[in-house]
């Protein structure tokens, strides 16, 4: 009997229905001789098998989210990555990122691998087997990168940019009669926003390290003697470049974009005063989707036509 042949359209479809990877649909029909039905039979019958092929694989798209339980104002961030954006945009992959800010949000562990360890929600499986799960549905690789929890004694406030491209989690300490006060979590939103436009590197300036800010000094002193000026005149010159290092890198001495003539801890003093209590900034955390991480870059039409072209 001969084959039954497939097109590009029927690898592209088969991958829609099922989720799986392009290779894993080409060889699904090629295996069942272009019998979509039995292609479909095939992959699902490959289940968890396929999870570990993909394991190898770049993951440098995906979400990051945050948020802050509403009952018990513990916050997480997040960050899920996955192979493509097509995948990060899957409802399942979404819901999987939010249900494991969650489980951050019930668990305190210290780093990825006891999150691994923990149960996720409703299915009796730890976050690793129904990770694993998901790359087998989804098929892609799929990376648990990095999280952040901040604990229920600061009034944390959360936010999300380009629907999970950047996500924000800061703590602000508060006097108890601003705890939950409606104004504080606006600005603690504020300040967010502030942070995922300007990207700080640090708080404030004692928490910048001892070695980055003579490194920095260095090559300002051999931008300043560089220009001709004089060591005396060149080390005053110094001592005002790198306040202006500060301005830029620290959160709290950025000018606020909301209200560029302040920074924003005079923004944030002034706001506390207004309310009658204390606010301070004592953390934040800045995830931005697939930072640091080697991307590959790939043409799905030009994919595609190679893949049936090799038939």
């Amino acid at each position: 009997m001969d084959k039954m042949a497939f097109t590009a359209k029927d690898v592209q479809k088969l991958r829609e229905q099922t989720g799986a990877g392009m290779m894993d649909c080409k060889k699904a029909l090629s295996s069942s001789d272009g019998d979509f039905d039995k292609a479909v039979e095939f992959l699902r019958e490959k289940g968890l098998a396929a999870a570990q092929k993909k394991a190898g694989r770049v993951a440098a798209e995906g979400m990051v989210y945050a948020g802050v339980c509403p009952e018990c104002g513990v916050g997480a961030l997040v960050e899920v990555n996955s192979e493509t954006d097509f995948v990060a945009k899957n409802e399942i992959f979404q819901n999987f990122v939010k249900d494991l800010a969650v489980v951050v949000m019930k668990e305190n562990h210290a780093d990825v691998e006891a999150l691994n360890a923990c149960q996720y929600p409703g299915e009796g499986k730890t976050v690793a087997e129904a990770l694993t799960e998901k790359v087998a549905t989804i098929g892609e690789n799929i990376q648990l990168r990095r999280f952040v929890r901040y604990c229920e004694k600061t009034q944390n406030v959360a936010y999300m940019h380009m629907g999970g491209k950047i996500g924000v989690l800061v703590a602000l300490e508060v006097s108890d009669n601003l705890k939950g006060n409606e104004a504080v979590i606006e600005l603690g939103h504020d300040v967010c926003m502030q942070i995922a436009a300007m990207n700080p590197q640090y708080l404030d300036r004692d928490n910048v390290p001892a070695e980055v800010v003579e490194h920095e000094k260095e090559i300002l002193m051999a931008q300043t003697m560089n220009e001709g000026k004089p060591a005396a005149v060149a080390q005053k010159i110094v001592a005002g470049r790198i306040n202006k290092f500060f301005e830029e890198n620290c959160l709290v001495d950025q000018a606020f974009v909301k209200e560029n003539k302040t920074s924003v801890s005079k923004y944030v003093e002034a706001k506390a005063k207004e309310l009658g209590g204390k606010i301070k900034i004592a953390k934040f955390a800045r995830f931005e989707k697939g930072e640091g991480l080697a991307k590959k870059e790939d043409d799905f039409a030009a994919e595609v036509a190679a893949m049936t072209a090799k038939k």
